[in-house]
């Protein structure tokens, strides 16, 4: 094993090699500078939903109706606390 060690020693480096270091940090700072850019254009577009929310929610107001109560889809149980207290 030694022996392959000493010969590992002494064979020549790749030329890529020597730039391996350069790749790789010229990578993460393109991921990073990705990163950033998408952490802004979600802001952008998380702005820009809520404020058109707000537009349009000010823009186009229903008029008011008055809920009808769940009655018909539920009955009334008989020992409902608001039967209970009913004056008949």
């Amino acid at each position: 094993m030694d022996e392959e060690f000493r010969k590992l020693n002494r064979a020549a480096l790749p030329p890529a090699l020597e730039t391996l270091d350069d790749r790789v940090l010229a990578a993460l700072a393109v991921r990073k500078a990705e990163a950033a850019a998408t952490r802004r254009l979600m802001a952008v577009a998380a702005l820009f939903s809520l404020g058109g929310g707000m537009v349009a929610g000010s823009l186009f107001v229903p008029s008011a109706v008055a809920a009808s109560p769940l009655t018909p889809l539920i009955p009334a149980s008989p020992l409902a606390p608001s039967t209970l207290l009913e004056v008949r």
